[in-house]
């Protein structure tokens, strides 16, 4: 592996000595009249192709741009131009700042009816670390920003924001919890740079408080070593912008959903400084099964106060309350095979009780910036996610229909302590730019769960699949008296890590050639109730190079290792061993018409070590969770990512991947070659937007797009590992109508009325050995339609 990196290293040495030039930086601040910053105006260089949006902080910054004068042009929709006339030498950075004539919120009026939607993101934000665009980071990190989630009417992380990236399987899920998966295995949550992955939660985060998704391919040491090999989507919140302006949007659809959200940003006091932004959400559903809803309530509060120019702290606090039935009213069972019941079939009863969630986050985060090369940050965050709740499975299912039903209880208590602290730099030695990064990770999880208290909702007569009768029933009696600490003894897990991390970006010919070399060194020891406490020590290295064939081509390749330390059951007894992996990546990312649309091409292959699966034989003990330990997976394959504005008129998002994922050594040969669960052979996925520019529909627009699965992976191995999943096409449409500060808009989804589904095998649920198949529907055609006002 480190071989293959020489080699390709000397060969863009070669490359570059026999090419390479010295380049100049060009980088600057758009203000407002009232000294704001200047969010979404447009930089170019005149009678070239190179251009950039400003970010929220007003700046833009260009590279590797060669020697000599240029006029330099800012604009904005309802804003005069402003050009400025400059001159770059070789090996120089070249600063140049504008002060617009109009205030922020003239500003914020003319962006407000008429700014273009925006798909493409050029920088990660800062909670990923990393101090430059991501054009030139080596590694494939697709970004989903607000504007697209908006376009595409989605909700919350279980409706659909991974098919904007190539690759990525939701698989069902309990209603609380997203889970997506990808590269071969589950992908971990994030929120803020932060890991806050943990057992059956958080709740998954409404988007009315998302700014964007940051969905990063493979390991990624810079962020944590003690992650799935696979990747992880970083949550990335709505903070202030300085820039005063409020919205308000309304939904209503189909199952009687309705849905209130607030935006509310601005500043508190007159100089600017202490800065505030609020999102507020309200939302009622029924679903298109019997007694299943889903209400929420969310608040956002978000408080910013910048000292100086160089101090700056945020406090942040998250709050989201979920009511709905009880968990897993979704799952379908039969041992005829997937779709043999009506999707709108339940096995829930009339009386079904309900679950509750309680979910806070709060973060503190302190930026220090020494100069503009220097920056440290410092953040801690606390999560407390408490559930009451029931969950539905059955005990048994008979052939001939006739099913046993279980309900439990589910009460939990998720808890999170996390803190990290980073340093950001840049020094030059010589002909070299480092690029430096380092910081300390620290993190306390826990949980703690009643799962253990369950009884049959059919101890006499069993309730039949063919034949439903979903009267009410009597639900067991369970004991909530007792508190949860001594019910939930012999569920406890707990998670303590601490890290420490540093990153050299060696960056030459201004540069145009760039090595990373990285490392981690992290101990962690996690706790479970069938393995007792795990400890692992492991030190991760990180080799990355990327090359800049000029100012919109990029290649790199990239080797990163990461860990998971894991717990489980083996029936038998025996040690659970760490997930240790690796990935080793190569791609092309080129930016297109002067960085209006971006494509990524990546091939990978990840090695996975002591991987778990469930283990598909019980042992006689149907209520057991045993795991098998693997040997080994590999799971390699290609991805393929285009987003951004085609034309002034068009937005596209499309995406292809092919996943080969099976198990390359085990204990037993036979199972040599076997596919892994969870994922799909082939996915494609894209989504495009139509906005007239002019005539009597100005502002009208039409957006069509699809989610294509195809070769799928149950989740689970019980049974078999063959693809027998059903395929999945699903199509979706909408239109959208903007008119000065009104906004209108209609989704409709899955037009095509397919029965779409995913779901696994669970064999022990038979008395008589037959393959019992269980599955999630998702909902036939629906709609959504929003009405929305900003000023």
């Amino acid at each position: 592996m480190n071989k293959t990196l020489l080699y390709l290293s000397i060969f863009l040495l070669s490359v570059t000595g026999a090419f390479a030039q010295r380049f100049a930086t060009l980088k600057g601040t758009i203000n407002t009249s009232d000294g704001k910053p200047a969010e979404s105006v447009s930089v170019g260089l005149k009678n070239s192709s190179i251009g950039a949006i400003t970010d929220a902080d007003g700046r833009f910054q260009f590279t590797r741009i060669k020697p000599g004068t240029y006029t330099i042009k800012v604009s904005a929709v309802g804003l005069t131009a402003e050009e400025k006339e400059i001159t770059v030498t070789a090996g120089s950075t070249t600063v140049v700042d504008f002060s617009l004539r109009e205030s922020a919120n003239q500003l914020n009026e003319v962006s407000v009816t008429d700014r273009r939607k925006r798909y493409k993101i050029d920088n990660p934000s800062p909670s990923l670390r990393l101090g430059e665009p991501l054009l030139q980071v080596p590694q494939n990190i697709q970004v989903v920003s607000s504007d697209q989630l908006k376009d595409q009417q989605i909700f919350n992380m279980l409706e659909g924001a991974a098919r904007n990236v190539s690759g990525l399987v939701p698989q069902e899920h309990w209603g609380n919890y997203a889970l997506i998966y990808g590269r071969g295995d589950r992908i971990v949550g994030f929120r803020n740079g932060m890991n806050i992955e943990a057992s059956w939660g958080p709740l998954n985060e409404d988007m009315s408080f998302v700014d964007r998704i940051e969905f990063v391919k493979g390991p990624a040491g810079f962020m944590l070593a003690n992650g799935n090999p696979s990747g992880f989507y970083n949550i990335v919140t709505k903070k202030p912008t300085g820039v005063t302006r409020q919205s308000f949007d309304f939904t209503a659809g189909s199952f009687n959903t309705y849905r209130g959200t607030a935006d509310l940003d601005g500043v508190l006091t007159g100089n600017g400084k202490l800065q505030y932004r609020l999102n507020l959400v309200g939302q009622s559903s029924k679903s298109f099964r019997p007694y299943d809803f889903t209400d929420r309530i969310g608040v956002a509060p978000v408080l910013r106060y910048k000292f100086d120019d160089k101090n700056t702290l945020t406090a942040e606090y998250s709050y989201q309350y979920q009511k709905m039935n009880a968990f897993g009213t979704g799952y379908l069972f039969s041992t005829k095979g997937y779709n043999d019941l009506p999707r709108e079939f339940t096995n829930a009863p009339a009386n079904s009780p309900d679950s509750k969630i309680n979910d806070h986050s709060a973060y503190l985060t302190f930026e220090h910036k020494f100069s503009d090369k220097w920056k440290v940050t410092a953040q801690g965050a606390y999560f407390n996610y408490k559930q009451i709740g029931y969950s539905y499975w059955i005990n048994s299912i008979k052939d001939n229909g006739d099913v046993d039903r279980n309900l439990g209880l589910w009460d939990a208590i998720n808890r999170n302590k996390l803190g990290q602290a980073f340093v950001n730099g840049e020094v030059t030695t010589g002909a070299v730019i480092h690029r430096l990064l380092g910081g300390v990770d620290i993190g306390d999880k826990y949980y703690i769960a009643d799962y253990n208290q369950s009884g049959s909702l059919d101890p006499v007569t069993p309730f039949n699949i063919y034949h439903p009768d979903n009267k009410a029933v009597t639900l067991p009696v369970f004991d909530r008296e007792t508190p949860l600490s001594e019910r939930g003894k012999g569920t406890v897990s707990t998670e303590k890590y601490q890290s420490v991390y540093l990153q050299d970006e060696l960056g030459f010919f201004n540069q145009q050639l760039r090595f990373t070399i990285a490392g981690r060194f992290t101990h962690a020891i996690t706790t479970d109730p069938y393995s007792g406490d795990t400890e692992s020590r492991q030190v991760t290295p990180r080799l990355g190079i990327s090359y800049s064939l000029n100012d919109a081509t990029s290649f790199y390749g990239v080797y990163d290792q990461a860990f998971l330390p894991q717990n489980g059951n083996i029936f038998g007894g025996g040690k659970v061993k760490p997930v240790t992996g690796n990935n080793f990546e190569l791609g092309a990312k080129r930016d297109w018409f002067g960085g209006k649309w971006n494509t990524t091409l990546s091939v990978y292959r990840i090695l996975k070590n002591n991987q778990l699966t469930a283990d598909p034989d019980k042992h006689g003990d149907p209520a057991a969770s045993y795991v098998i330990q693997l040997g080994q997976t590999k799971t390699q394959g290609i991805e393929f990512d285009a987003r951004g504005q085609i034309t002034t008129a068009l937005n596209l998002m499309f995406n292809y991947a092919y996943t080969s994922s099976a198990i390359s050594k085990d204990t037993d040969p036979a199972n040599v070659g076997t596919a892994v669960p969870g994922f799909a052979k082939y996915v494609s996925n894209a989504w495009l937007t139509y906005r007239l520019q002019e005539g009597g529909l100005q502002g009208l627009g039409l957006s069509l797009g699809y989610v294509w699965q195809f070769d799928r992976r149950p989740w689970s191995l019980a049974g078999t590992s063959k693809s027998d999943m059903p395929n999945y096409f699903r199509l979706d449409a909408g239109a959208s109508y903007q008119v000065q500060k009104f906004s209108l808009a209609l989704n409709v989804n899955n037009l095509l009325n397919n029965y779409l589904i995913s779901g696994g095998h669970e064999d022990y649920l038979s008395p008589t050995g037959s393959t019992v198949y269980n599955w999630q529907a998702e909902a036939p055609t629906n709609f959504r339609l929003s009405v929305g006002y900003r000023f």
